[in-house]
């Protein structure tokens, strides 16, 4: 077998580790993004009663955006978990999802890290965090007459 190739094949049966961060992503969204990686269906060599998954850790989960009032019902650990196969290597594949409430990961979970899951929608830029340059030269909808006041 040629180095190339045994590369390739323990790159396919290793386990990967992915960051995945969870500011303002939707939780039953990024489930169903985060089972396929932790059943391992990313992998050529799937099938569901093998456990080839890989591990995902998930930071900023405490800045997680609900739909209406699903705040109060669900967290995103619980999301993930109903998502999976009712199998029994449910266990096992949620013992694989790591899940930190802000960007502070261990180092020794850190360096296993080697690629990052694309978020599911764009994090929107707060109007604090705008530097005051560009506030000042984005263009003007409309001009206030000079004798407006604002009760």
């Amino acid at each position: 077998m040629s180095v190339a190739r045994r590369v390739q094949q323990w790159a396919t049966f290793g386990r990967m580790w992915y960051l995945y961060d969870a500011r303002w992503q939707n939780p039953f969204h990024s489930a169903d993004k985060i089972k396929l990686y932790l059943a391992g269906r990313n992998k050529p060599i799937y099938h569901p009663l093998s456990d080839c998954g890989d591990h995902v850790v998930v930071i900023n989960s405490l800045d997680i955006a609900l739909p209406g009032m699903e705040w109060e019902k669900r967290i995103l650990r619980k999301a993930v978990y109903n998502k999976l196969d009712k199998n029994l290597l449910r266990r096992g594949r949620m013992a694989r999802l790591h899940i930190f409430p802000y960007d502070k990961v261990p180092d020794n979970i850190l360096e296993n890290v080697s690629a990052q899951m694309r978020q599911l929608r764009p994090v929107p830029i707060r109007l604090d965090q705008i530097p005051e340059e560009e506030v000042v030269n984005f263009p003007k909808v409309y001009d206030w007459p000079k004798d407006h006041v604002i009760s």
